[in-house]
């Protein structure tokens, strides 16, 4: 009876978690299995692994699977780095810390569309951007950012946006570092550097686990950046896997093939959010 009762109030949560995600995942799985297009769309004739094989050998599919994981490790080691280094330049109290933590994890409540829009149009705009001001101040020629370095230009981006909550996460667990053992440190003569590679950083690894496990997840699903800035292109230089997927049911039509690839995205991220989830295992049990 003590048993029966939990489960019993639980069971409304559960079912609406399994309606809301179950379900859903069902769908697509059914659907990557048959011939499913928007412009024949009563006909669902079974076709095996066509769809797999249609979108693993499309054209785009290795530039997509290679832009998508060079983005995601770029912005995870640039938020980590920053984030750590923003982390420590903060954690001291000083006239307006306050204000400083403030503005600095605004950028995270930024919209995805709306940073696109304002890093296309107000900073790497190659004519009235705030980069190519710059530029022509120094005397150099500015750069178009977008048709130059697309890429780059989508994991600076995004680094923005994400940057914040790295350096949230990191702000909190500073907070809980022993004073005292930095204090005895510092009488035993041990320098910054020295205080910082063996006690600041060991300290900070469970948080490191905890930002790469969240970005590693949500990375792979970037997709209004590029649709407001580059349009996947210029050709396949900033398409990724969430872009193709996209680009095959909305603008190709082909539900089947776009279903496949969405099977395969998420395989893709419970993959790495297994390995994270154990790393982060470990540091946990330390």
């Amino acid at each position: 009876m003590t048993r029966l009762l939990p489960r019993t109030l639980l069971t409304p949560a559960v079912l609406s978690i399994a309606i809301i995600s179950i379900v859903p995942l069902l769908i697509t799985l059914y659907y990557s299995f048959v011939r499913y297009s928007m412009l024949a769309p009563g006909e669902h004739d079974f076709n095996g692994v066509d769809n797999f094989i249609f979108f693993f050998t499309d054209g785009a599919f290795l530039p997509a699977l290679k832009n998508t994981f060079v983005l995601m490790f770029s912005v995870m080691a640039i938020t980590v780095v920053l984030g750590i280094a923003l982390g420590l330049l903060i954690n001291d109290a000083f006239p307006g810390r306050a204000i400083v933590r403030v503005l600095l994890i605004s950028p995270f409540l930024v919209m995805p569309a709306v940073n696109a829009l304002m890093w296309k149009n107000m900073l790497l705009n190659p004519i009235y951007g705030l980069f190519a001001h710059v530029s022509i101040f120094f005397g150099a020629t500015p750069i178009d950012w977008l048709s130059q370095y697309p890429l780059l230009s989508i994991v600076m981006m995004v680094s923005w946006q994400w940057l914040p909550f790295a350096c949230l996460i990191f702000m909190t667990a500073l907070q809980s570092m022993d004073k005292e053992q930095l204090e005895a440190a510092g009488m035993d003569g041990a320098n910054y550097l020295q205080q910082l590679r063996y006690l600041y950083l060991p300290h900070l690894g469970r948080a490191v686990s905890v930002v790469l496990m969240i970005e590693m997840i949500f990375l792979l699903s970037v997709f209004a950046e590029i649709f407001t800035t580059t349009g996947g292109g210029p050709g396949f230089e900033t398409t990724t896997i969430t872009f193709m997927i996209y680009q095959q049911a909305l603008q190709s039509y082909d539900i089947g093939a776009a279903s496949a690839g969405a099977l395969f995205a998420v395989l893709l991220a419970n993959i790495a959010a297994f390995f994270l989830m154990r790393s982060i295992g470990k540091n946990l049990a330390k």
